[in-house]
């Protein structure tokens, strides 16, 4: 569920006309709706209310710090992939022993400011990654908690460009290896082994999978634990689906309910990295019809938003919904919708059936709170949009337009060039 919905033949979001701050702010913009990550937030996190849980986040699916403060304000940790998302989730207020720290290509620099900062634990991804860890450790004095990310090698059925957790995947250890670091690091100086970790994949809509991995991790723990390492923390990363179109991914309670009844015999608080599944029908894009043009094949929606603001449909051919911000009568017709980018790539949708539309129209590109700024370019030096958040009657300008000046700010022109 999203609060997006037309009130007398006009999208709002929550209480606010999408129109009015499309007259504040412009086009393209992204606008978030915080009582849809409020409500989606909840819903998961009372779903795992029956057993010892920890809802970390998945920062990189919408990093944006207020989103993050609000998301701390309702008791949400977080999963971060770098430094950068560190600084965030600090900034934003998520506690330091609420954040975990997962990737596959951590840095030394990384790891130091995270063990300085006094995260949970690191989700270590490969045994080279795991000597770094104690060299870091070792020259802070500190002994740095990990959890190992186990690869099953489960098929998430899922894009294969966000699949993680096949062994031909380049995410996680394989189990054998995994089980002898464990050995190794029980009663290490520097390294803390608190956790056993999986991530299989994103935009799941089925829980077999989940399980599946489950009942590989079980075997895993019973074996770890078995050398008198205590582990703590079962790490079942994120991953669950939203609609964008027609799919149909099972609700927050029947996974938790699936995962609750799978690990009932472990000693463990779960985690749990959802990313998608909060913030995905949590916003949308807004766009402008610039042109509509017909070359006697097909006819194309010029219009002012890019595949540098939102990649998905170029990147994954994913569909996103795209409606009118004032709703049409009358008939449809079938469109491409595009950006103004110099690339064939540059679409947001293909044959699409739409209302007909004209110049100046205001179109919004639904689903598109997860994935969606936070992959964005300045490709084509184009600006990026700005970010909008609204909360009741309210809405806050929570990253403005970028400027020419920004697009500059970081570039020079050598002296002797001049």
């Amino acid at each position: 569920m999203h609060y997006f919905q037309y009130k007398n033949g006009e999208l709002f979001c929550e209480e606010v006309p999408v129109k009015e701050i499309v007259s504040s702010v412009g086009t393209p913009v992204y606008i978030y709706s915080a009582r849809t990550i409020s409500r989606h937030f909840r819903v998961f996190d009372e779903a795992f209310s029956g057993v010892s849980h920890l809802v970390c986040y998945s920062v990189k699916a919408n990093s944006n710090v207020a989103i993050l403060r609000l998301l701390a304000r309702l008791g949400a940790g977080a999963d971060i992939v770098s430094g950068g998302e560190l600084a965030r989730a600090l900034k934003a207020g998520i506690p330091a022993d609420k954040i975990v720290f997962s990737g596959v290509g951590k840095t030394p620099e990384e790891m130091k400011a995270a063990l300085e900062a006094g995260i949970l634990m690191f989700n270590v991804e490969s045994l080279d990654e795991l000597e770094v860890l104690s060299e870091v450790a070792s020259s802070l004095g500190k002994r740095a908690p990990f959890a190992l990310r186990v690869n099953p090698n489960v098929d998430p059925k899922t894009h294969p460009y966000i699949t993680t957790g096949l062994k031909k995947n380049k995410f996680g250890i394989p189990e054998e290896q995994a089980i002898e670091a464990y050995k190794k690091t029980k009663d290490h100086p520097f390294l803390y082994p608190i956790g056993l970790d999986a991530h299989i994949g994103s935009q799941l809509t089925s829980v077999s999978p989940f399980v599946d991995a489950l009942k590989r991790l079980k075997a895993i723990w019973e074996e770890v634990i078995s050398f008198g390492i205590e582990l703590k923390y079962l790490d079942m990363g994120g991953g669950l689906g939203i609609v964008y179109r027609d799919e149909e991914p099972p609700p927050p309670k029947e996974y938790a309910e699936a995962l609750i009844r799978e690990a009932k015999e472990l000693s463990a608080t779960l985690i749990l990295e959802p990313g998608r599944v909060i913030v995905g029908n949590a916003g949308v894009l807004i766009t402008k019809v610039l042109y509509t043009k017909e070359n006697g094949f097909k006819k194309f929606v010029i219009v002012d938003a890019a595949m540098n603001d939102l990649i998905r449909p170029s990147l994954y051919q994913a569909y996103h919904e795209i409606i009118p911000v004032e709703e049409k009568d009358g008939g449809k017709e079938v469109v491409d919708v595009v950006g103004p980018i110099c690339e064939s790539g540059d679409f947001f949708a293909r044959e699409r059936k739409l209302p007909v539309l004209k110049r100046g129209d205001l179109l919004a590109i639904m689903s598109a709170g997860a994935y969606g700024f936070v992959m964005s370019s300045n490709y084509n030096s184009r600006l990026r949009p700005p970010e909008v958040l609204v909360d009741g009657d309210k809405f806050y300008v929570i990253r403005r337009r970028e400027s020419i000046f920004d697009l500059l700010a970081l570039e020079s022109i050598p002296v002797n060039y001049v």
